[in-house]
């Protein structure tokens, strides 16, 4: 049915069809990174639930490749993915002097492409995590530049206004660059 069985050493992996990458593939032998889901206990021990789709092995790929973040100068507050696609990661600086969009891009993007490769080509989109709503809004957002948002706090939705030209960059294909948005901002979102 296209789940794959992973060996993981003293115990087996399942890594089902819904949490691969679409247009991944695999062959006997190749070794795999995966985020662990789930443990299941079954009467033959335990199984092992393995995901590559979700947004937690997108942050756990970041703190292999990021010291600062190890380190706890980077904070990861939020991911959203649209796997094989595109993925928004909101990171924030807990040392003054440290750029959190700088230290995981790394030299030349060299860190983010690490990670864009063991993604197997998902664009990844590093936004500047801000307290104020707004702010974070528009970060998450970019490319799109937004001339104005309005809140509404007791509906949790936020309105971006954004000029003509901007509104099929904010919008994105198929409406994925709002859907990541709104995903790692928390808030409904409309454009």
């Amino acid at each position: 049915k296209g789940d794959l069985y992973v060996d993981l050493g003293k115990t087996e992996g399942l890594l089902p069809k819904k949490e691969q990458i679409p247009r991944e593939s695999y062959r006997s032998g190749d070794q795999l990174r995966a985020y662990v889901l789930e443990v299941r206990r079954t009467i033959r021990g335990p199984q092992v639930i393995l995901s590559r789709t979700a947004p937690e092995f997108l942050v756990r790929l970041f703190e292999l490749e990021v010291p600062e973040i190890r380190q706890g100068l980077v904070n990861v507050l939020g991911a959203a993915r649209d796997p094989g696609e595109r993925a928004k990661i909101a990171v924030l600086s807990t040392a003054k002097d440290v750029d959190p969009v700088g230290a995981c891009g790394g030299m030349k993007g060299s860190r983010v492409q690490s990670v864009v490769r063991e993604l197997r080509g998902e664009k990844v989109d590093i936004v500047p995590y801000s307290e104020d709503v707004r702010t974070f809004l528009v970060n998450a957002l970019a490319p799109a530049v937004v001339d104005r948002v309005e809140v509404d706090a007791a509906r949790h939705t936020l309105l971006a206004v954004v000029p003509d030209d901007q509104l099929s960059l904010g919008i994105g294909k198929r409406g994925q660059n709002v859907r990541l948005a709104a995903q790692l901002t928390g808030w409904k979102l409309d454009i």
